[in-house]
């Protein structure tokens, strides 16, 4: 039988298996996974503190280490400076989780918690929930509103459009941050899959027997599974800058709602 004969049943298994099904009552299906992020979030930092030195001697939390800085001192001081500190917590804590999230996902067999909008959403909206508050405790409510557009602009009606526009860019942070990491983990999640689909169903011949096609197949399925380790590879680094990307935006975001322009 060719491969691709069974190739379109296979991947819309797989499309049905990554939506966002039904588990029990009003749970879906990636719920259990955030659960388990939540978990694995709390184990990660309790690990890695209870080992803390001057010098790392557990690879672990030299691993944990590594990242916190990296996310600290690029998503936190590298854009705020030293006003960062009262952030940092939130922003490690946005960091590991979706780093987390990201990273479980892409093991086999398991889902990407970020790859659901039902995920991204919330947590875009704690982030604008987050850099509002302080926006409105650092300026006020009303000089808040009023920083949208830059002061002393002329005539009126040009200030209000500009006002408009700025506050509506804001909002749209929500559909931009939620979106851009759903649809990227998503996307590599169904990549790695119909490339795995892909190594299954070439390597079935050889299974079945070896013949002058099968031997043919085995080395179609050997490039397929070449391409799987590489893509795999980007996935892991794709995994790692959406965390970063997300809580560097977010940083971006409470730097402008609460310093004056």
């Amino acid at each position: 039988m060719n491969p691709f004969d069974e190739l379109q049943t296979m991947v819309q298994h797989l499309i049905s298996n990554v939506a966002s099904g039904p588990f029990i009552g009003g749970i879906t299906t990636y719920t259990p996974y955030i659960f388990l992020i939540l978990i694995l979030v709390v184990v990660i930092v309790f690990v890695a503190k209870s080992q803390l030195a001057l010098v790392p001697k557990n690879r672990f939390v030299g691993v944990v280490e590594f990242f916190v800085d990296f996310a600290q001192n690029n998503t936190g001081y590298g854009v705020m400076g030293n006003a960062a500190k009262q952030h940092i917590p939130f922003l490690l804590t946005l960091f590991i989780f979706i780093l987390v999230s990201n990273l479980v996902g892409i093991i086999p067999g398991s889902k990407a918690a970020t790859g659901t909008i039902g995920t991204t959403l919330p947590l875009a909206l704690i982030s604008f929930v987050y850099f509002t508050y302080h926006g409105i405790k650092k300026q006020g409510g009303w000089h808040y509103l009023k920083s949208f557009a830059p002061s002393g602009l002329k005539p009126a009606p040009l200030a209000f459009v500009f006002w408009f526009l700025e506050f509506f860019s804001m909002l749209l942070r929500l559909l931009t941050l939620s979106v851009r990491l759903f649809a990227n983990m998503l996307a590599g999640h169904l990549l790695l899959g119909v490339l795995a689909i892909m190594v299954y169903l070439f390597i079935q011949p050889i299974i079945a027997g070896i013949t002058a096609a099968s031997v043919g197949f085995s080395f179609l399925s050997l490039l397929w599974l070449l391409l799987l380790i590489v893509m795999y590879a980007l996935e892991v680094f794709v995994a790692c800058i959406q965390a970063y990307i997300f809580t560097l935006l977010s940083s971006v975001y409470v730097y402008l709602a609460t310093e004056e322009h």
